[in-house]
């Protein structure tokens, strides 16, 4: 920047381009935004050299705790990742592909697309699937918005056990948007039939469930499916991909779509993405679900291709009629999600699950021997509950922080009334030592001095 030559060519191309559009000045360009939205400028500091950013940057990721025994969840589950599942997805030829827009194109990203689009049908027991969303909260923003479309109507009923984080990414999502959303409370836990049942009528669009829902809680959802299909409306279900390898599918409730976040599918903890959306839908709804989907075909020679057989979302396809206006899959954790299956296999797959319940049944057995503690709903889980504790369950999450362990998500802060409640989520990774070790922290922190 101390040549003045380039000082000057640099100055000479800003006014030919602002010669080009028509204005005068760079000021010009923002003239439309409002006056209270303009800043002078940026106060940063002065550049730093590359040793000294390292060092800086080093600095700041040692604040972060790795050494953390994990019982949160609230959506973003702590599974074990094979060491393979790197490797794999850091090939060079899965990194540089584009996402793939025709269908001669990346066909290794294709084919991974494909498997995973199988993997995905496979666990839900749907007809099909897309080559995935943002996240479990988008994707389930998207099956509503789906189901909208198809029915023409605009009314969505919410049941009060769907993630809170969803349904604020719901409501935000459709702000702008004509919608009658109808929460129906939970019952002892459950989603209520018989709310739920007065709430549907020939104007309702959706009826959107949970399972496990986010108190943990496990349902057979199919009579309330039954109950919306009575009415035209479509079911529509936001599943933990591992509880599908236990419980009964989305497919077999009769569900119309199914969401979930893919996270747990070996994509790391990472500060909350990037994750994955996945959907599918019963054969009828293809047509109109957002995204890509791959098939297989074969070209000239007889030799097997893989395809974009639908792109319903892009703009530069449907344009205004763009079923979605995201336009990106995120290809490369769907990689991971399908390299990870892959890795466990179908066996492998049904053992981690029942390693989860396994440690989940113990850690339940231990933390409601302590006084003081009870389970906030008598019912079924897979791997997760909420528990009821004496005191502020923040300032007890706060307290075992200090003390290297992530003991669980504060309900109080989506649901009023439940200031003293934790959810607690319990994986494959960890072990009864660590377990019997909560078991004791919390009874010190809570300082109940013994057991019921």
């Amino acid at each position: 920047m101390d040549n003045p030559s380039f000082c000057s060519l640099a100055e000479n191309d800003r006014v030919e381009m602002l010669k080009r559009i028509g204005i005068d000045s760079i000021d010009d360009l923002y003239a439309d935004l409002p006056a209270g939205l303009a800043c002078d400028g940026l106060d940063l500091p002065q550049g730093i050299s590359e040793m000294e950013m390292l060092r800086e940057l080093g600095g700041l990721a040692r604040s972060n705790r790795d050494d953390l025994v994990y019982f949160c969840g609230a959506g973003i589950y702590d599974h074990f990742i094979p060491a393979a599942v790197d490797p794999i997805a850091s090939r060079g030829e899965f990194l540089t592909a584009y996402t793939p827009y025709q269908p001669e194109a990346a066909q290794g990203s294709l084919q991974a697309i494909f498997e995973y689009q199988t993997a995905i049908v496979r666990l839900t027991g749907l007809d099909v699937s897309n080559a995935s969303l943002y996240d479990g909260g988008t994707a389930l923003f998207e099956g509503m918005m789906l189901a909208i479309n198809h029915t023409r109507r605009r009314k969505v009923i919410v049941d009060a056990g769907v993630n809170p984080i969803y349904r604020r990414i719901i409501r935000s999502s459709s702000s702008n948007l004509d919608i009658e959303y109808c929460e129906i409370p939970l019952q002892n836990g459950l989603a209520d039939r018989a709310a739920i049942e007065a709430a549907l009528d020939d104007e309702t669009a959706a009826v959107l469930l949970q399972n496990p829902n986010f108190f943990g809680c496990i349902d057979d959802l199919s009579e309330i499916a039954e109950q919306a299909h009575a009415v035209k409306a479509l079911a529509v279900v936001s599943c933990y991909p591992q509880a599908l390898a236990l419980l009964k599918t989305p497919g077999e409730m009769g569900f119309d779509i199914a969401t979930g976040e893919g996270q747990p599918l070996g994509i790391p903890l990472s500060f909350g993405g990037p994750y994955l959306g996945y959907m599918a839908v019963t054969k009828k709804l293809a047509r109109k679900m957002p995204g890509r989907v791959v098939g297989i075909s074969e070209d000239g020679a007889g030799e097997r291709g893989y395809v974009l057989t639908l792109q319903t979302r892009e703009q530069h396809i449907r344009r205004q009629k763009a079923t979605s206006n995201i336009c990106t899959n995120q290809a490369n954790c769907a990689l991971r999600a399908v390299i990870y299956l892959s890795l466990l296999g179908k066996e492998g797959f049904v053992d981690v699950a029942e390693s989860c319940a396994a440690n989940a049944a113990y850690a339940y057995a231990k933390l409601t021997e302590i006084d003081g503690v009870e389970a906030l709903c008598e019912q079924p889980f897979f791997n997760e509950f909420v528990l009821k504790l004496p005191r502020n369950a923040a300032e007890v999450a706060g307290e075992m922080l200090k003390r290297g362990v992530a003991a669980g998500f504060p309900v109080g802060r989506y649901y009023e009334g439940l200031e003293d409640a934790l959810l607690m989520a319990f994986t494959e990774k960890r072990t009864r030592a660590e377990i019997d070790a909560l078991a004791k922290d919390l009874k010190d922190v809570l300082g109940t001095g013994g057991v019921k």
